[in-house]
């Protein structure tokens, strides 16, 4: 497989993640968002949508959209399982996931917040607003679940755990203050610890900017 991804995109970070939970190989293809590299007729042939990241499979089909990704490979590949069985406990960890990926990730994205400069938006204020509303509210559902297990919910990573690191890397470069989320710093440092997520981390991918 391929996976063509940026560095520092926090969708490529949850997909990189996934993979290694799965204990899945893949070739590192990088897309420089930054030079606009992702707009080029050969990636738009791979994702109409301009975007990362994509998982390519080894027929050449073509995966575009992190959780969807995600889905795919739990679902071919089912150990470990990121989603849990039981119907609540799974409508809470989709509740979880989706406050990151539709209440705070899309609207802190480069593209949305170079649009927003050139209306005379402040990007930086935007971006924090937004992070900082979101992961307010992830604080209070993440607090009512503390009692069962490490994780977000539960005893073993889910997918909600899967999209917080990336999420938590872009508050802090929006200068949140995250002492007002001490679960979610307890849930992270724990999954940070984990080699699968730690091999994600950014700094340590090819492309990475220091």
């Amino acid at each position: 497989m391929k996976l063509y991804n940026y560095w520092r995109s926090s969708s490529s970070w949850r997909v990189r993640i996934a993979l290694n939970l799965k204990g899945l190989s893949y070739e590192y293809v990088a897309v420089n968002l930054l030079e606009a590299e992702q707009r080029d007729d050969a990636h738009v042939s791979r994702n109409p949508m301009a975007r990362v990241p994509v998982l390519e499979l080894d027929d050449g089909t073509m995966l575009r959209e992190s959780l969807a990704i995600i889905d795919f490979l739990d679902l071919t590949h089912p150990e470990p399982a990121f989603w849990p069985a039981d119907p609540i406990d799974r409508a809470r960890v989709a509740e979880m996931t989706q406050i990151i990926n539709s209440g705070i990730q899309p609207l802190q994205n480069l593209a949305v917040l170079v649009h927003l400069e050139s209306q005379g938006v402040d990007r930086k204020a935007f971006g924090a607003r937004y992070n900082q509303a979101g992961l307010t509210a992830l604080e209070a559902v993440a607090q009512t679940l503390r009692d069962r297990g490490d994780y977000l919910l539960g005893a073993t990573p889910t997918v909600a755990d899967i999209c917080l690191p990336p999420q938590l890397y872009s508050a802090r470069r929006f200068e949140i203050d995250l002492s007002a989320f001490p679960r979610l710093l307890e849930v992270e440092a724990r999954i940070n610890a984990i080699p699968a997520f730690a091999e994600a981390h950014p700094d340590r991918q090819p492309d990475a900017v220091r």
